[in-house]
């Protein structure tokens, strides 16, 4: 993990690979559980240097005065700017997604191409702001423990749940080692976010979006209809995987992402 000052702010990251690459992957990561979700990631894409910032409040990164996704990626823009990076493939998973498409929105000429892997495109219903607003609740009462509870089962898939003990101890780990805080913001930027489908029929660059097959959250289907709406993407299914398909098979995530960039 490195920590950069941006605007008076400190930002952590993960920087990884050949650190000389001109051809950087930036991965932003899921509420709530921060970077370390990409580590199965970090040896992914030779030829390839890879970037993962902590979103404002998580893993030691600082919060913003802003509670916005536009924010946060103007926030991360900044220490592109700071490492001499021009030009990217933007990618993220789940909150990292919707940051994805507001970089998109505000610098499309920064874009080289985009991985949207368990996302959605459009704003929040009033039945996820119900949701929201009462986990908004209990992580202000109980701290991330609140957010532990609430989340883990539906961050993960089936198989991960019934088989893989390991990897529920370990998105365990990773919420409960963030702050109250940093959780309670995030979830505020989420709340607030724009709807962003009316960009996907406008994306120039190629683009690869990823389900899970055990996704409860953002079911395939309606993953693939967001795909259907960009015109150079590429639908993949990640089998035995909920939300955190990255996590939960790495191995077949790191395959379709490492095809994808060799057409980047």
């Amino acid at each position: 993990m490195v920590t950069r000052r941006i605007a008076g702010r400190s930002l952590a990251f993960l920087d990884a690979g050949d650190p000389a690459a001109r051809r950087v992957l930036v991965l932003v990561h899921a509420f709530p559980v921060g970077v370390r979700l990409f580590e199965p990631q970090l040896k992914a894409g030779p030829g390839w240097r890879m970037i993962a910032p902590a979103l404002p409040g998580f893993d030691g990164s600082d919060l913003l005065d802003e509670a916005s996704i536009d924010a946060y990626a103007r926030h991360v823009l900044a220490l592109l700017d700071e490492l001499g990076i021009g030009r990217a493939v933007f990618g993220g998973v789940s909150m990292g997604g919707h940051f994805t498409l507001a970089v998109l929105r505000q610098a499309p000429e920064r874009v080289a191409g985009l991985v949207l892997a368990n996302t959605r495109s459009t704003a929040d219903t009033t039945e996820a702001l119900e949701g929201r607003r009462r986990m908004l609740q209990a992580v202000e009462v109980t701290g991330p423990v609140a957010a532990a509870d609430a989340m883990i089962q539906r961050l993960l898939g089936k198989t991960t749940l019934e088989r893989r003990p390991d990897i529920v101890a370990r998105v365990r780990r990773m919420i409960l080692g963030q702050t109250a805080e940093g959780i309670t913001a995030a979830i505020r930027v989420l709340m607030s976010r724009p709807d962003s489908t009316p960009l996907l029929s406008g994306i120039r660059v190629a683009a690869l979006v990823v389900a899970g097959d055990e996704d409860a959250l953002t079911p395939p289907a309606e993953m693939e209809r967001m795909a259907a709406a960009i015109p150079q993407a590429t639908f993949v299914r990640i089998p035995e995987a909920g939300h955190l398909s990255n996590l939960e098979n790495p191995d077949a995530f790191n395959v379709a992402v490492n095809a994808f960039l060799g057409t980047v």
